[in-house]
């Protein structure tokens, strides 16, 4: 278990003061928050931080979802630094800058063939807001104007602007915001808690994986076929399918079956719209390739591809806000003008100010770099192998009969729990059980966020192994130790 060292400062007395009288959280019940005591983070160290009373924490969230090779990391740090002796941020509006040309060109050298043009934004959702654009000015600009709305898979998250928020519609988040949103078809995802029972293809299984695939394959067919079926009543309306590949995070850690995303894709190409893969979350290594979309599409000029992918959090290595928007040339085209043409009628007429900032890019190149220098991807199958091997014991009924399911990815884990494992009867949502059980866990040095009854396991791919196996212990004690009443 974690040493917790304390050292109290007094110059951090009036901090709760601060931040209950100012402050406003995001995705934060305020008046509950106010209500409890306050973990300020003052310092980074490799996998953990630390906080203004010197408690050091496991880091089991990637400092939401973005950090990638921990805290302080002297290269990155010297990056950012000699960047600084050039200038923070300019400008590309009108003018170029070094260091956002060189990550354009690292980022097209990484990506999945044909993905060759870089825009850079801010934040994910931001990322979804130019995909969408280039999506519909695509279409707009060779002559198909009636291409303009899109298909999304059923229970996404794609961020919290007006077109992401439409795209990942949730009724408990959003429904204040109804009359702002643009209508979105959705296919269903698969999962089978999201299926009604009378839509369930037979032998669908309840939730933990089975040892026969047979029936998840059903589920994918199942979900393929919807949107078949969509498609073929409204390609000739729709500019894109949108998905998170392989994972939807926020919607609790729900694998895809094999062969899902090149169903969607082969879905797509087949019938002439565009494929838009939200790789915010499940980007830079996290599901073990370096792009999630690398484990089932392989694609060529004629097949099936991803035709706008979207990158942000670990873009940076979790430093500094840095999305990009990659497309392939094609896309691009069809913003520019034809030779001579001087209307700038067809430009993307988008952009931010903090559009390829210099110190963003600088972080990011540095970050791409320790890919290679550390041989992180080999070290993240490693602790795949780790997580799966010590999550195992969650399997058994009789130790751990609120565990519902476990799902993996990669290092990108949810672990479901329920008041009946069997019967998968769901706690009270009153009852807060996940943010009780991570409660507990802070306390043995541990920082994780559920999603609802979901508790979220995303270690930083480079965290060490020993600090990883730490992390899962406490999350297998804690669960077995917790006394949930049922």
């Amino acid at each position: 278990m974690l040493m917790m060292q304390t050292t109290t400062a007094p110059k951090y007395l009036d901090l709760a003061a601060l931040d209950h009288g100012h402050l406003w959280h995001p995705f934060t019940a305020m008046r509950q928050w106010r209500e409890q005591p306050l973990l300020t983070i003052e310092r980074g160290e490799g996998p953990f931080l630390i906080d203004t009373q010197g408690r050091r924490y496991i880091d089991g969230v990637s400092s939401l979802w973005c950090n990638v090779h921990g805290h302080r990391v002297t290269q990155i740090d010297q990056a950012i630094r000699d960047q600084l002796d050039q200038i923070a941020h300019t400008t590309l509006l009108g003018l170029g800058s070094v260091p956002s040309m060189l990550l354009a060109e690292q980022l097209c050298q990484i990506a999945p063939h044909p993905l060759n043009k870089v825009f850079y934004s801010d934040a994910g959702a931001t990322a979804l807001e130019v995909a969408f654009k280039m999506a519909v000015g695509y279409w707009h600009h060779l002559g198909h104007p009636g291409k303009r709305r899109f298909v999304s898979l059923a229970g996404a998250y794609h961020g919290d602007t007006t077109g992401s928020m439409s795209v990942g519609f949730n009724d408990l988040m959003h429904r204040p915001f109804l009359s702002m949103v643009f209508d979105v078809t959705s296919f269903p995802s698969p999962n089978p808690c999201q299926i009604p029972p009378s839509n369930r293809p037979q032998a669908v299984p309840h939730r933990w994986p089975s040892e026969d695939e047979q029936p998840n394959m059903q589920l994918r067919d199942h979900c393929l076929q919807h949107l078949d079926s969509i498609l073929q009543d409204q390609a000739q309306e729709t500019a894109a399918v949108v998905v998170e590949p392989i994972v939807q995070g926020a919607a609790g850690m729900i694998c895809q079956p094999p062969g899902f995303l090149a169903g969607v894709a082969e879905l797509a190409h087949k019938h002439n719209v565009l494929l838009i893969a939200d790789e915010v979350a499940t980007g830079f290594g996290r599901t073990g390739t370096m792009f999630a979309v690398e484990h089932e599409l392989q694609p060529n000029d004629s097949g099936p591809r991803v035709d706008i992918m979207c990158l942000a959090k670990g873009l940076s290595g979790g430093y500094l806000p840095l999305a990009a928007t990659l497309c392939t040339d094609a896309i691009e085209e069809a913003f520019c003008n034809k030779p001579h043409q001087l209307e700038p009628s067809r430009m993307l007429y988008h952009g931010h100010t903090y559009t390829g900032n210099a110190l963003a890019c600088a972080a990011a190149l540095a970050s791409l770099e320790r890919f290679e220098s550390c041989q992180l991807l080999k070290h993240i199958q490693a602790s795949t192998d780790l997580i799966h091997q010590t999550l195992e014991p969650l399997r058994d009924c009789d130790r751990f009969p609120h565990v519902l399911d476990v799902r993996q990815r990669g290092i990108m884990v949810g672990i479901e729990l329920a008041r009946n494992r069997r019967t998968a009867e769901p706690f009270d949502p009153a009852q807060r059980i996940g943010v009780a059980l991570c409660q507990a866990m802070r306390q043995k040095g541990l920082i994780l966020r559920p999603l609802a009854d979901v508790l979220v396991l995303m270690p930083i791919p480079a965290m060490d192994h020993q600090t990883l196996d730490q992390m899962l212990q406490i999350v297998v004690e804690t669960l077995e130790q917790w006394p949930i009443a049922t």
